[in-house]
């Protein structure tokens, strides 16, 4: 099977759809050249039918964006597809992106159709995109919550009428990870022409388990993983980009990706400064914290050796330096770290004199910058003792 896993990227179109973080097409334009460096695969710059706006955004990534594919997403209506087809009219790599909900609950209740009429609608869709692009991807909408034999049928169908990916979304993020690594491993095995096709994970956050639910189907055979920068999207959010690929290379899959991950950190600033949505402080990998040591076991162990704590070094993700954060939860070994780092060389004995000063300020101001405790040592008896 193929090692190389396709990273499609989604911030500009699911992750977008958080409320109050829309971006104008120039930001757009901006975030999709910073994924074009990244190393991204597939940009899903947007829904054309779904505003002018979004139309032109498209329009303008395709100019402004030529190495990676650009999808444009589209219902299996076609009026949908002629206006996702137009506003690739400039694209390189074109695909359109359509699909229909395949779960009891889509057919039934939002469809009011029936499953035999889906699989009519999915091949009629699949092959109306085709005849505007080569480069089809289907979508079987709430695939997590559908019956496996006929997703499977879907799934069939869909390649046979030319989709060349097929999207399992587990669009509500109900699945856990072995039921949806069993169901990708389900269509490996029983959709007789999946060979023509790439299987793709699109899974939510609503449970937590859109990053383990992504490489439970990494594992069982989809070679690619529709995601966003930061975990960004709609409800709880999407599969987080920077999450999978540096599980990938961590944990030695036998899978790789096109991602140059020093350059994780920096799309991520850029992503929170143009959407106004700070990334939270613990965010794996991004956040303002993964690289930080407050407690005074951790600090030492990090001081003496990164890697007792830190399975990742921060340069690979484009993140300067771990950092020792001074609390009062710190020991003696990353107060003396800190001091000699501003240039203070200071006796075992001596640091431990300071150190009790040094609990009592952290008590009252939570976090230790260099500038208090370079009024603490002014404060101190020790003052004179610094070294240069």
């Amino acid at each position: 099977m193929n090692n190389q896993v396709q990273i499609f990227d989604t911030t500009l179109r699911d992750g977008e759809q958080v409320p109050g973080c829309q971006l104008n097409t120039d930001d757009k334009v901006t975030i999709a050249k910073g994924l074009d460096a990244l190393g991204v695969d597939v940009i899903e710059a947007g829904f054309p039918i779904s505003s002018p706006g979004d139309f032109k955004s498209v329009v303008e990534i395709t100019k402004a964006v030529k190495r990676p594919t650009i999808c444009a997403l589209s219902r299996a209506i076609q009026k949908d597809i002629e206006r996702a087809a137009e506003a690739l009219k400039y694209a390189e790599n074109p695909r359109i992106h359509t699909g229909i909900g395949t779960s009891e609950e889509h057919i039934y209740l939002k469809l009011k159709s029936n499953p035999e009429a889906i699989i009519e609608r999915a091949v009629e869709a699949v092959k109306y995109a085709k005849s505007f692009v080569n480069d089809v991807e289907f979508y079987a909408e709430d695939a997590g919550r559908t019956d496996n034999e006929y997703l499977a049928r879907v799934c069939e169908a869909v390649v046979k009428a030319g989709a060349t990916v097929l999207n399992i979304p587990d669009t509500t993020g109900y699945c856990l990870p072995e039921i949806y690594g069993a169901k990708i491993e389900y269509l490996v095995n029983h959709v007789p022409n999946i060979d023509k096709a790439i299987l793709s994970t699109h899974c939510h956050n609503d449970l937590g388990l859109a990053t383990a639910n992504a490489i439970a189907g990494v594992q069982h055979g989809a070679r690619q993983i529709e995601c966003t920068i930061n975990g960004i999207g709609e409800r709880a959010g999407n599969t987080s980009l920077e999450e999978v690929v540096m599980i990938m290379n961590q944990h030695k899959l036998g899978v790789q990706t096109n991602i140059d991950t020093t350059k994780l950190t920096g799309i991520s600033h850029l992503v929170s400064d143009l959407m106004h949505m700070n990334v939270q402080p613990n965010k794996a990998i991004v956040g303002a914290n993964a690289f930080a040591h407050s407690s005074g076991i951790h600090q030492d162990g990090v001081i003496k050796n990164r890697i007792t704590y830190e399975i990742m070094d921060p340069l690979e993700v484009g993140c300067d330096a771990s950092s020792i954060v001074l609390t009062a939860r710190s020991g003696r070994a990353a107060l003396r770290y800190r001091l000699q780092k501003l240039g203070f060389n200071y006796s075992h004995q001596e640091i431990t004199h300071l150190y009790n000063d040094f609990l009592i300020l952290a008590d009252k101001i939570k976090r230790v910058e260099d500038e208090n405790l370079m009024a603490l040592v002014d404060a101190s008896s020790l003052a004179s003792l610094k070294t240069n």
